[in-house]
C-alpha cells in the first residue's frame, strides 16, 4: 500500500469516512467533497483491492481518493471500495497522511449498529481525546458515546495511535446505505467545524448519494461474482 500526494496542506484537519455500519462514512465524504467543492491531492493505492473503475460524471472515481478543500484547510478521505482485510493497513496509511502534513485533528465519521435507531431522526455521539473538542461537542449538544463497538480503520485508529483524534458517530439500525444517518452526521459535524452546510439541499443530496453508492456497491458485487465464475470455470 502506498501514499501518492500531489499536494500537501500544512496542519490540516483530516477527515475520514470508510465503509461501515450504515455506509454513513462515505456517504458523508461524499456530501463533503461536493459540497465544500475540495479537489484531488493524492490517493491511497494498492494492488490488494479488487481492481474495479467507477466511472461518474464521466470521470474516474479513485476507490480510495484524497481530497482538499483550500478554503477551510480540510483533508478528506473518501472510499468507494471494500476494504476488508486491509483496516490496519490503511490506518498505517491514514496516520502517515496525518504525520506528513502535521495535522491538527483526525476527524472520523461511522455509524454505530442499533436496531433500535429510529430511522428519521438518529442520534449522534462523539469521542475525542482534544479536552477543547470535548467541550466544543458539548455546547453543540452532542452527547458522548458511553458504548459502542468500533470496528474497521476509525477501530484501528483508536486502538494504536497517539494522533489527535475526534469521532462522531450516528446510530443506524441498517446494513444498507443510511441516508438520513449521514445527513445527521453532517450536521454535527458542521455545528462543530462551523462549515455553513445548507441543510435544505442536504437529505436530498444524501438520497443521491446513496443511490449512486448502492449503484456502485451493486455493480462491485456483480463483478466479483463474475471474477469468482471466471476463476472457478478455469479450474474445473
Amino acid at each position: 500500500m502506498e501514499l501518492r500526494l500531489s499536494k500537501r496542506p500544512k496542519n490540516p484537519i483530516v477527515i475520514e469516512g470508510f465503509p461501515g455500519f450504515g455506509f454513513v462514512g462515505t456517504i458523508a465524504t461524499e456530501f463533503l467533497v461536493e459540497h465544500l467543492n475540495a479537489k484531488p491531492m493524492g490517493k491511497l493505492f494498492t494492488h490488494e483491492i479488487m481492481p474495479i473503475a467507477a466511472i461518474h460524471n464521466s470521470e474516474v472515481v479513485e476507490p480510495l481518493g484524497l481530497f482538499y478543500s483550500k478554503k477551510h484547510n480540510i483533508v478528506i478521505i473518501h472510499a468507494v471500495t471494500s476494504i476488508n482485510g486491509l483496516e490496519w493497513k490503511i490506518s498505517d496509511m491514514v496516520y502517515q497522511l496525518c504525520k506528513q502534513l502535521k495535522a491538527k485533528e483526525l476527524i472520523s465519521l461511522e455509524g454505530v449498529g442499533n436496531p433500535q435507531a429510529p430511522k428519521t431522526n438518529p442520534k449522534s455521539f462523539y469521542y475525542s481525546n482534544i479536552e477543547k473538542s470535548k467541550k466544543k461537542f458539548e455546547d453543540i449538544k452532542v452527547e458522548k458515546l458511553k458504548e459502542g463497538i468500533i470496528m474497521g480503520v476509525t477501530g484501528s485508529m483508536l486502538l494504536h495511535t497517539g494522533l489527535p483524534m475526534s469521532c462522531i458517530f450516528v446510530e443506524t439500525s441498517s446494513g444498507l446505505p443510511d441516508s438520513r444517518g449521514a445527513a445527521r452526521i453532517v450536521e454535527s459535524l458542521d455545528k462543530y467545524l462551523n462549515l455553513k452546510v445548507d441543510y435544505k439541499p442536504l437529505l436530498k443530496k444524501a438520497e443521491e448519494f446513496e443511490a449512486k453508492l448502492k449503484t456502485l456497491m451493486d455493480q462491485s458485487k456483480a463483478a466479483t461474482k463474475a471474477k469468482d465464475k471466471r476463476d472457478l470455470n478455469y479450474l474445473g
